[in-house]
């Protein structure tokens, strides 16, 4: 069985890379993965992007809270140096710690 790999739309309006300019940095792309490097400031907001499902590298201890599109909000706390699975989401996110965050995310393409 082989495995189609589907890049990020250029047309979709939720891109992090173009809505979360000033926080998300492409680092690495391929066919099958897309690598960001996301640095949120202390108070500092995403607002509402996508992401398609992929991996967390926490580089910081941090505090977020999350609202995704149905507007139900959460916060999350993590440690520096944890790796988390993170399903398909649109949502935005404030760095409601007192410290800038730093993660590196591994969106899959397929």
């Amino acid at each position: 069985m082989g495995l189609m790999a589907f890049s990020q739309s250029k047309d979709d309006p939720l891109d992090s890379l173009k809505i979360c300019a000033d926080t998300q940095k492409l680092v690495f792309e391929n066919q099958f993965v897309r690598v960001i490097d996301n640095q949120v400031p202390v108070g500092g907001t995403e607002p509402m992007h996508d992401h398609p499902h992929g991996v967390v590298v926490y580089l910081s201890d941090g505090k977020n809270q999350t609202t995704i599109q149905d507007g139900k909000t959460s916060v999350s706390e993590h440690k520096a140096n944890t790796v988390v699975w993170s399903e398909a989401t649109v949502h935005s996110v404030k760095n409601v710690g007192s410290a800038p965050t730093h993660t590196i995310r591994i969106d899959v393409k397929f």
